[in-house]
């Protein structure tokens, strides 16, 4: 029997995970491989938080929540926002408590899109964004994203790919891969595009509380008339430590968020009811864990920045995230080839600029979500592995 026929065609245009690849890769290498390909926080997640997940598990509560979610929980959710961003949700409506950010943004395309729907991408861009579009039978359409404008959406090249079928539009800042932000003005000339338009906006935020001065995170829900058609994703991984809890959250306007509600009860039902009692301590008491580790953080992205661009690996200065995206091209490589090679010769894990995006070749993705001993030997490597291949 032919399996491969029994296929959606949905399934098959979609492309593995190179993140994954080269992760699995890493894995399956013996020695000592130096991983900078995931964004794996290296920090534990705060104790008062896991002594709240301990505390759960202790009381027996092991039982199914409701499906948006604890309302202690979403009530946190809303009172950051608000104090934060200035935003303002109703927590009985308007948030849903998702198994991480990535089922966030896979119910919020399903709720919007019909088949034939356009939704733009900015690339580079997170990996699932185009995917979550294609299995929903949309048609991303993406803009290359350019180191030279510090990687971020310009309203020109916004307004030549809006048509008549545009329905979403996808930004993701602070930007996995490349660590660039948006300022709010570049945000408003973004919202100047569509304000008249009849298109809705995802923003994906889970780096918001990682960003560096002078950078300062806003959310385009903020700017006037947005909140009303602005999807805002958030979660708990990167500003917390707390990936493998899988937990994140929706916000956005109640007939959204009622559509998202009955897919999110279908796939999941709801949120782990451990992550989500842990999350709810986090919100109100363990602020204070997230500035240690963002200042850590700020020390290695300047360490990397300035290592690539002394070993003549141009890198724009990222603002935000974990990441910064050194343009390789000097060696003649290509970016796959790059990060091959440099895994096989220097046992070192980082990730080609194509995974996200056409227009991340020429650049590899480094993330500085690891030890300082290992950035600084993975440097050293990554130093004596373009000195072996820079043109002669």
């Amino acid at each position: 029997m032919n399996l491969e026929s029994f296929l959606s065609e949905r399934a098959k245009a979609i492309p593995p995970s190179a993140i994954r690849r080269f992760f699995d890769m890493a894995n399956e290498l013996k020695g000592q491989v130096i991983s900078l390909s995931i964004g794996e926080p290296d920090f534990v997640t705060p104790w008062g938080i896991r002594e709240a997940g301990i505390f759960s598990l202790e009381q027996g509560n092991t039982h199914y929540s409701p499906n948006q979610g604890f309302i202690e929980l979403r009530e946190a959710i809303t009172v950051y926002l608000k104090k934060r961003f200035k935003l303002s949700y109703q927590p009985k409506s308007e948030v849903i408590v998702t198994v991480g950010g990535s089922e966030a943004i896979d119910i919020a395309v399903r709720a919007v899109l019909n088949p034939g729907d356009e939704v733009i991408i900015p690339e580079p861009c997170f990996v699932a964004y185009k995917s979550c579009v294609l299995m929903s039978g949309g048609v991303p359409v993406t803009i290359a994203t350019r180191a030279e404008d510090n990687f971020v959406l310009l309203p020109e090249q916004l307004k030549a790919a809006i048509t008549p079928k545009t329905k979403l539009i996808m930004l993701g800042y602070p930007n996995n891969p490349t660590g660039a932000v948006m300022s709010r003005e570049q945000l408003q000339a973004v919202v100047d595009v569509i304000k008249d338009l009849p298109i809705l906006v995802m923003s994906d935020e889970l780096y918001g509380e990682l960003t560096y001065e002078p950078a300062d995170h806003c959310s385009i829900a903020e700017l006037d008339g947005m909140i009303d058609r602005t999807i805002l994703i958030g979660g708990f991984s990167k500003a917390f430590a707390m990936t493998g809890w899988r937990i994140g959250y929706v916000c956005g306007p109640d007939t959204l968020l009622a559509a998202m509600n009955k897919i999110h009860q279908y796939i999941i039902m709801s949120s782990p009811t451990t992550a989500q009692e842990a999350a709810i301590e986090a919100l109100r008491h363990s602020h204070d864990h997230v500035e240690p580790m963002r200042q850590e953080y700020n020390r290695r992205r300047r360490f990397v920045v300035h290592a690539c661009n002394e070993m003549g690996l141009a890198c724009f200065e990222p603002l935000g995230a974990f990441y910064a995206f050194p343009n390789i091209s000097i060696t003649g490589l290509s970016s796959n080839e790059f990060c091959e090679r440099f895994l096989q010769e220097e046992k070192v894990a980082i990730v080609p600029g194509t995974a996200f995006g056409e227009c991340g070749e020429g650049f590899v993705r480094i993330s500085y979500a690891s030890s300082m001993d290992n950035i600084r030997e993975a440097m050293v490597r990554l130093k004596r592995f373009v000195e072996r291949n820079r043109p002669k």
